[in-house]
């Protein structure tokens, strides 16, 4: 499950994409971003929820929700895809500029 790819430049960046499941084993193949639980700018903390997705899963195509956990500690950068847009696998949602811990 593939959920972001990080790049390199003079600050760590990582940019969040819609993975090809949920966390319940539920396939994805597109999503409407539902809700933003955060703001670009905002400090955010490793497995804290950013977004909330609207995922038509199953044969029946029922609807259900899931949230997108921040994979590291840093600042939220970008927001790249809006409320109510429909993104698909690999689309980037949203950029997240680490900050590296220093020992």
């Amino acid at each position: 499950m593939r959920k972001s790819r990080i790049l390199q430049d003079e600050e760590m960046r990582i940019e969040i994409e819609l993975p090809d499941s949920d966390v319940k084993g539920h396939s994805i193949e597109e999503a409407t971003i539902s809700s933003w639980y955060v703001d670009e700018e905002d400090e955010v903390e490793k497995g804290e929820y950013l977004v909330e997705l609207l995922l038509r899963v199953g044969a029946n195509k029922d609807k259900e929700t899931c949230s997108i956990p921040a994979p590291a500690t840093g600042r939220l950068l970008e927001i790249v895809a809006r409320e109510g847009t429909v993104v698909r696998v690999g689309d980037v949602l949203a950029v997240l500029d680490t900050v590296e811990a220093e020992d």
